[in-house]
């Protein structure tokens, strides 16, 4: 089912996948693995990443460039990795033996972020596109054109960065532009669960680099889970 949001204004992707919700054990392994450096991290979360990948087997094309959303070079410099590359490394591992018919190549370089966009926690959602409208740019046009995109990110807030990604691939002539993401917040019509920390403030205002305050009710999120959840966000066909 969409959201309000997406039914309002359709996302520019096919559709997006997640493994699970961005809640309790999920969270903990992905700040490991973003802000504590355990690169070690990458591979089992990988594995889930793959899983959600593999939800899109038999429904996207069998040739895709598999995207993922960069940060800008100053974020960068300041945490040596980008988390969503690695997390794309590690799920092809697993898709390339379990998939040996779905051509997935990797192409980290294609999308760029031209700017470090503010934190977006408190913002409404059309704020929150406005802050990632014209933050990314395609590297070089004829790399994705008539291409098929896999766009991959560690976490699915609102959406406003695939969207403002999604647009940019798309505007630069690719085919279509698939969404795939580790985790997804549950949201609510609240304001927010409580911030208990400066260090837990600093996280959740990078959360899918954009700042995003995370709602919903608690949800414990086993990352060793084997399969994938069923959510997904599908652009509805025009009528």
């Amino acid at each position: 089912m969409l959201c309000r949001t997406c039914r309002l204004a359709p996302p520019p992707f096919v559709r997006a996948v997640s493994h699970g919700v961005y809640e309790g054990r999920m969270r903990e392994a992905i700040h490991a693995l973003k802000y504590d450096r355990l690169h070690s991290a990458a591979r089992e979360l990988g594995r889930l990443l793959a899983g959600a990948i593999a939800q899109l087997a038999g429904e996207a094309p069998v040739e895709m460039l598999v995207i993922p959303v960069p940060l800008h070079r100053s974020k960068y410099a300041q945490r040596g990795f980008n988390q969503s590359r690695s997390l794309a490394v590690e799920a092809l591992k697993f898709l390339h033996a379990s998939h040996p018919q779905w051509q997935l190549a990797l192409a980290p370089s294609t999308l760029m972020r031209l700017r470090a966009t503010g934190s977006q926690a408190g913002l409404a959602p059309r704020e929150r596109r406005i802050n990632v409208r014209g933050a990314f740019s395609v590297s070089d046009p004829s790399k994705v054109t008539a291409q098929h995109i896999l766009l991959v990110d560690d976490i699915l807030t609102t959406g406003a960065t695939a969207r403002a990604a999604a647009q940019t691939l798309l505007k630069a002539g690719a085919a279509s532009v698939w969404v795939a993401t580790l985790a997804r917040a549950q949201r609510s019509t609240g304001f927010g669960r409580p911030i208990n920390s400066a260090r837990d403030q600093e996280r959740d205002d990078d959360s899918e680099e954009d700042g995003e305050i995370l709602t919903g009710p608690a949800m414990q999120v086993d990352p060793n889970a084997a399969s994938a959840d069923s959510s997904t966000l599908r652009k509805q066909p025009s009528s």
